[in-house]
């Protein structure tokens, strides 16, 4: 008989039950999925592969879970924690959260419906949940000889649909971002003045009515998520009519719900005409544009939506160009004006890093847009060659940009695009 005898109160022989609270250890785990229970202790073996754990559906506070790494191998295959509908430290279950540290264990306690699964311990470090990125994008808005609202729809596999008919004020040189994770917003440009109005995008790509405006109305402007689900509108002209190009360096923020704030007070060189994209996760970058003549020069923005001073610029000095995320933590600036019409890109690393400029690739072209899509890839598309087109560019998780795919859609520049969908 195992145990004190003092805790026999029936005088019984045999083995005495565990206590209340008590952990029981299964066999080691192996596969690449496992669904856990509460009151147990899994070392989880990703000798051979990664392994997803699904914890309950349900939970009671103080419910216990330990997940150890038995062989010190998942800084080689991670394990993913699937929440299974209830929160991870105040996260939904749409949040991915991997734990990729060799050698590490973690103690997860339920406190509750609001917080949810908690470790009260996760020896070495643990990775802070990361949204799940988009999967697919949408292009909208723009000029065909007059403004129009069209949108069309990517998939998570690049390929463009044909033409939805426009919702929403028709017109051009606006902006677009992802925020609140999942869905997008379409922003300011010129319908025949400059305007301030705004879009939202569902998780679904169903485009909304006009929201009035919010901040100084301009166009020429470039706008990216940040903070994980946010998104910045900054920079743009806000001369009252065509050719009175007055340059600004004031920014919007956007809230995770898609309410635009007031004019923030411009940071670093105003101008018109450059663009945007998310960095690093949860942080975004400017960059290029025009202040009179071609620049390079860039700014990032901090995961709070603060946008920093000038940065030196590298590659090309250029307008009209384009941007997007790719490879889950960096951006593509590509294309533009630069004196003549050029296809070069410049990759910028997950630190906000700008490299020089990369031999272009695709018909070199003016006024196009660009998104992510399929989580870690980007699509530059549509735009100006001396005549409207609507080719697109596929761009590979490693930043490899592809030859021209014939367009699909009413061709056309002056658009805007942005990623959103959760789901491919």
């Amino acid at each position: 008989m195992s145990g004190l005898v003092k805790d026999n109160i029936f005088g019984s022989s045999g083995i005495i039950a565990e206590a209340a609270g008590g952990l029981s250890w299964q066999p080691v785990v192996t596969a690449s999925t496992v669904s856990v229970e509460a009151g147990k202790g899994y070392f989880i073996n990703t000798t051979s592969n990664a392994c997803t754990i699904t914890l309950p559906s349900s939970a009671t506070a103080g419910d216990q879970i330990i997940l150890i790494d038995y062989a010190r191998t998942w800084g080689t295959n991670a394990i993913t924690i699937d929440s299974n509908g209830l929160n991870f430290q105040g996260s939904d279950d749409t949040y991915i959260v991997d734990y990729d540290t060799a050698g590490q264990s973690l103690n997860l306690v339920y406190s509750g419906a609001t917080i949810g699964w908690t470790p009260s311990s996760d020896i070495v470090n643990a990775l802070e949940p990361i949204a799940p990125p988009t999967q697919k994008a949408i292009f909208g808005f723009g000029f065909t000889g007059s403004v129009v609202s069209i949108t069309n729809l990517v998939n998570s596999s690049g390929v463009v649909a044909a033409d939805v008919t426009g919702v929403g004020t028709a017109r051009r040189l606006l902006a677009a971002a992802s925020y609140g994770g999942d869905k997008a917003i379409f922003g300011y440009g010129r319908p025949s003045v400059e305007a301030s109005m705004t879009n939202l995008v569902s998780n679904t790509g169903v485009v909304a009515t006009d929201t009035t405006g919010v901040g100084t109305a301009r166009d020429g402007l470039a706008a990216a998520s940040y903070g994980g689900d946010k998104a910045i509108f900054g920079y743009g002209n806000t001369g009252a009519s065509v050719g009175d190009n007055i340059n600004s360096s004031l920014t919007n923020l956007v809230s995770n719900t898609g309410v635009v704030a007031s004019d923030t007070t411009g940071v670093g060189t105003a101008r018109r005409e450059l663009a945007a994209a998310s960095y690093g996760l949860d942080k975004a970058i400017f960059g290029y544009g025009n202040t009179g003549s071609f620049v390079s020069i860039t700014n990032l923005v901090n995961n709070s939506g603060v946008v920093a001073t000038d940065t030196t610029g590298v590659g090309t000095g250029r307008n009209a160009l384009a941007a997007a995320n790719y490879g889950t933590d960096k951006v593509i600036f590509g294309y533009g004006n630069a004196g003549s019409f050029v296809s070069i890109t410049n990759l910028v690393s997950s630190s906000g890093v700008v490299s020089s400029d990369v031999t272009g690739v695709g018909t070199a072209r003016i006024y196009l847009s660009a998104a992510g899509y399929g989580g870690d890839k980007a699509i530059f598309g549509y735009g100006y060659t001396g005549s409207y087109v609507s080719m697109s560019n596929l761009v590979s998780n490693s930043g490899v940009v592809a030859t021209d795919v014939t367009g699909v859609g009413t061709a056309r520049y002056g658009l805007a695009a942005a990623g959103y969908s959760i789901s491919a």
